[in-house]
């Protein structure tokens, strides 16, 4: 006997494309599209976003941006044609193009006022983006490395001062917040397609992505007139990786061996304010977390490379700068420190005989 046979599915409906210019064609999202749904995945998922190895942008501003990096773009929603004429062309013909009501929009975008437009993305490969012209042409040899900034605001505001300083690069890592999550980029401004910014790196890793002869110097607030103390007991801390630091970490005890109670030395490292001088080129600037400050991997790697403690001087009495501020103020005095010394080196230049 014959097994019945099962129904055929239902056909699908056509999609209807539609035009949006010379060789430029959009559809139009119908009810129940699951690709809509990916959007918000995206956006709170890190998990997913490194598995499938997409981002999520939105906006003019960071989509523009993005195209004209070179990142690839797969799904582009929009909410009426007009945002479309505001991005490259060319780079459009790439992404499947999907108009979509603005009230949908607005229930998935974090935006208090979204702009109708939202773009997933391969995730970028810093080694294949076209940085901008201007940007290449203003940088300086000034690196930034990012030690547990896990607040998505804090990071993407020193990565848009990072930018803004002409850092020739970033290092992220391991502990920070993913530079891809949607709060990083919108506080960023675009930073992430003007430099190169290198995340999830452990601390082993670090020093191949910088170049040779550089000198590494961490911010901090310590008191430069205070005496130093060369020795710490970690509290807390027994990890090989990195391990929470105090700006003032206490003196081991004396009954204690000379490393301190977990055995780990604290390096000695110069210290002095951040507006004297300190650049060499190339020099690395560290900016600790909020919560557990410099780790001791970061205090390591400057004192092999002959490093100083860059403090920026408070009010007696005052809590330490956030991150994000110290950054702004330490990137932008090197900038100003680094040009100086090309503007010296310059006018000792001698003048070609004729």
């Amino acid at each position: 006997q014959k097994s019945p046979r099962e129904p055929p599915p239902p056909p699908q409906p056509a999609v209807e494309r539609r035009s949006a210019g010379p060789g430029l064609w959009y559809e139009k999202a119908s009810p129940g599209d699951k690709r809509l749904g990916k959007v918000v995945t995206i956006a709170k998922s890190k998990k997913f976003r490194d598995h499938h190895g997409k981002v999520l942008l939105e906006g003019h501003r960071l989509i523009r941006d993005a195209l004209e990096a070179g990142a690839v773009p797969r799904i582009l929603f929009f909410s009426t044609l007009g945002h479309l004429k505001e991005l490259p062309e060319t780079e459009l013909k790439r992404a499947s193009l999907v108009k979509v009501k603005f009230e949908d929009i607005k229930n998935w975008s974090d935006l208090i006022t979204p702009q109708g437009l939202i773009g997933i993305f391969s995730k970028p490969d810093h080694a294949k983006m076209s940085y901008p012209a201007a940007q290449l042409a203003n940088s300086l040899p000034l690196l930034l490395i990012c030690d547990n900034i896990r607040d998505p605001g804090n990071l993407g505001t020193i990565l848009r001062s990072a930018a803004g300083a002409g850092c020739e690069k970033v290092l992220l890592t391991k502990g920070c917040v993913d530079p891809w999550e949607p709060k990083v980029l919108r506080a960023g401004m675009g930073a992430h397609f003007r430099l190169p910014i290198i995340a999830d790196l452990d601390w082993e890793s670090v020093p191949s992505n910088l170049p040779a002869a550089i000198q590494v110097c961490v911010a901090d607030n310590k008191d430069p007139g205070a005496r130093a103390e060369t020795t710490s007991v970690l509290t807390g801390s027994s990890r090989a990786g990195p391990a929470p630091l105090r700006s003032k970490p206490k003196a081991a005890p004396e009954h204690e061996d000379e490393e301190g109670a977990e055995g780990v030395c604290i390096p000695e490292l110069a210290v002095q304010y951040y507006h004297e001088n300190w650049t060499q080129a190339p020099v690395a600037v560290v900016i600790g977390g909020e919560t557990h400050g410099l780790s001791l991997d970061a205090l390591q790697l400057a004192a092999s490379t002959g490093g100083k403690r860059l403090v920026i001087p408070m009010v007696p009495g005052m809590d330490s700068l956030n991150s994000a501020m110290a950054a702004a103020i330490v990137l932008f005095e090197g900038k100003r420190q680094l040009l100086q010394r090309h503007k010296q080196e310059d006018e000792r230049q001698p003048f070609p005989v004729v």
